[in-house]
């Protein structure tokens, strides 16, 4: 491509290059610098929330500790007998876990001895311990018992930093230097190990779990969206089932009175956990955002249900689990959304199209994301829409100020020379007229027509300056406005005389359409004789000095555009036509016309024949041509 061109390309494009480099810089700085982290927070909240409904995991069930529960029996926390009552009746339905997610770490008498009795005959019960003390409280120790037999996973879980949970820890290192599975993937384990699946080294990465097909990829401080996060222990990203009632959940009373079907709990995992409000082991959720009416929280033991059920889908139904791009990706993907929004809007160009067309693309990147979420991608949504909207928004400034200045030269150009309907039409197919700030010059049919008065240099002379400057004014305007009232366009006034074209500078190339043009000359003209009679009535009243006027008309082919400097621009015409015009108007002056003499070429007659009373006056040869021309004059008295 020869340089010239490939100048030409860029700047052609200069909008893109100007707008989509400065707006992916800005937009990949915010966020890694994890100021639209909040936003893509919310992102993933709405993701999850329009994902279609997920059918209930069977394999894992909730006994809560309802409010009910606690009225009945009268005291909190439930005692050792009431829990040992519960754990025995799971027993007898074989269970392939229980999950007892509640403290334990002393004894509410009554029944101490038998809830040992059954914790250490009970190989796949597993308890709980606060391993990591916050701010609300310290770490709570487990049942000794179930610590001394390894029965024990941590009910621990990360919270961002808008106190939501969309994380969950599999291992953490207590502060005590142990090594300590959460209780979602203890159950987990021993469920998936009675259907012959162990956990063992990915062998993508031999630092992350494998269960089945499954690689638990661990979760780092700057994954997708997240900025400086705490990702102490082995994290992965929650993908949870649904919101809040999600798993099956039966209370702690039926399953005490027995009234539950036979083997209800059979092979499944089994969690035991409080539900009550009045305990508040709540937590929000991407299911607690919510535009209209209260957040809706989750319970802590649906957390860890959760996040059993996320590990033994993924290993055994190849559930998705949620990933994230590399750091590169992203950037690339930010950056491409900010192009695509520069390049959309510079190529529609126009401010109505844009505001169309650019919502409909944030929509099938929210629609794209969507789809990729199904698949298990968290993929940015808040960075690429931010960068295609700022990307939009500084084109349309761009645009926006393009078109004043083009406003600004389309009124400089035709301001004075066209009527207000005319300029409207102009500015709104100016996309078709201007280019890079001129008018485009164009070959179009149009009718010229040239006015002079006649002895005008004797006028001059005999008359003082000032006088003589009014008076003209007073001509040329009622003449130009003439011109503007039949749809012509004055192109110039020289001296005495006044350049009017017809057909410019919209082109109307229909033969119909240049008829009319011709007619149209042709009737101004006319006019203008009738107009300069009035004139003499006033002037002659006046004592003023009466003229008369010469016309000249030819229909042809002419270049209209814009001719000039930067400092000082003009709309003209020109072309063979003008010349004809300028020469009918100036031939033969003796000629008589009355008030007003009409000339026109054979173009303009073959249009306006019939139409106005007209004479032949011959074939003959105007200054500057080197062909005859058969003229014509129109009688305007």
């Amino acid at each position: 491509m020869p340089w010239a061109k490939i100048v030409k390309a860029v700047w052609d494009w200069r909008g893109v290059w100007m707008t989509a480099p400065g707006v992916a810089i800005v937009v990949v700085a915010l966020r890694f610098a994890g100021v639209l982290q909040p936003l893509e927070w919310l992102a993933l909240d709405a993701l999850f929330q329009l994902r279609p409904l997920e059918p209930q995991d069977k394999r894992v069930a909730i006994v809560g500790i309802t409010e009910a529960d606690i009225n009945s029996l009268g005291q909190w926390p439930i005692s050792d007998a009431v829990l040992a009552e519960a754990i025995a009746k799971l027993k007898q339905d074989e269970p392939a876990a229980i999950g007892l997610d509640l403290y334990r770490n002393l004894p509410v008498p009554p029944g101490h001895e038998r809830l040992v009795e059954l914790f250490e005959s009970t190989p796949n019960l597993i308890g709980i311990e606060k391993a990591v003390g916050d701010d609300v409280g310290e770490a709570v120790a487990a049942p000794t018992v179930l610590q001394q037999l390894n029965q024990v996973g941590s009910n621990d879980v990360p919270q961002d930093g808008d106190g939501k949970i969309r994380r969950a820890v599999l291992f953490l290192k207590t502060p005590d230097g142990r090594f300590l599975e959460s209780l979602g993937l203890k159950l987990a384990w021993l469920y998936l190990e009675q259907q012959g699946v162990t956990p063992e080294a990915a062998a993508i990465n031999s630092r992350w779990m494998q269960l089945g097909n499954a690689v638990f990829r661990e979760f780092k401080a700057n994954d997708g969206p997240y900025v400086r996060a705490d990702d102490g222990g082995y994290q992965v990203l929650l993908n949870f089932r649904g919101g809040a009632g999600s798993f099956e959940i039966v209370s702690l009373s039926d399953l005490l009175s027995g009234t539950l079907p036979p083997d209800w709990a059979r092979d499944r995992v089994v969690l035991i956990g409080p539900l009550a409000v009045s305990l508040n082991d709540f937590f929000e959720t991407p299911y607690s955002f919510n535009f209209i009416g209260s957040p809706q929280r989750m319970t802590g033991v649906e957390i860890q249900a959760n996040l059993t059920s996320q590990i033994i889908s993924a290993a055994l139904d190849d559930r998705p689990l949620i990933r994230v791009w590399p750091d590169l990706y992203e950037v690339a993907w930010i950056a491409a959304w900010c192009a695509v929004g520069a390049i959309a809007s510079w190529s529609l160009g126009r401010i109505g199209r844009i505001v169309v067309i650019v919502p409909l693309l944030a929509v099938g990147l929210t629609a794209g994301c969507f789809w990729l979420f199904l698949q298990g991608w968290w993929i940015p949504l808040a960075p690429p829409l931010l960068g295609l909207s700022a990307s939009t928004i500084a084109i349309v400034a761009y645009i926006a100020n393009q078109e004043r200045e083009d406003r600004q030269l389309v009124m400089n150009l035709f301001g004075r020379h066209v009527t207000p309907q005319i300029a409207e039409a102009i500015w709104r197919d100016r996309h078709e007229l201007l280019k890079e700030g001129r008018l485009m010059a164009k070959k179009v049919q149009a009718t010229v027509l040239f006015t002079d008065i006649k002895n005008f240099s004797s006028l001059a002379e005999e008359s003082d300056p000032e006088t003589l400057m009014l008076w003209l004014n007073e001509y040329m305007e009622e003449m130009a406005g003439l011109v503007l009232e039949h749809g012509g366009v004055v192109d110039k006034f020289i001296g005495d005389s006044v350049m009017a074209v017809f057909g410019v500078p919209i082109p109307r190339s229909t033969p119909e359409a240049i008829a009319a043009d011709a007619i149209a000359a042709v009737t101004c003209a006319v006019d203008m004789a009738k107009k300069l009679r009035s004139l003499h009535r006033k002037w002659h009243a006046e004592g003023r000095p009466i003229v008369n006027m010469r016309v000249g008309i030819s229909t042809g082919t002419v270049v209209i555009g814009s001719l000039g400097s930067a400092e000082r621009e003009d709309y003209t015409t020109i072309g063979d036509s003008v010349n004809v015009a300028a020469r009918l108007e100036s031939y033969n002056k003796e000629i008589d016309g009355g008030i007003c003499r009409i000339l026109i070429g054979e173009e303009t007659y073959v249009h306006i024949e019939g139409k106005f009373p007209a004479q032949y006056l011959g074939s003959v040869m105007l200054k500057g041509r080197q062909k005859p021309v058969r003229i014509y004059q129109v009688l305007a008295d």
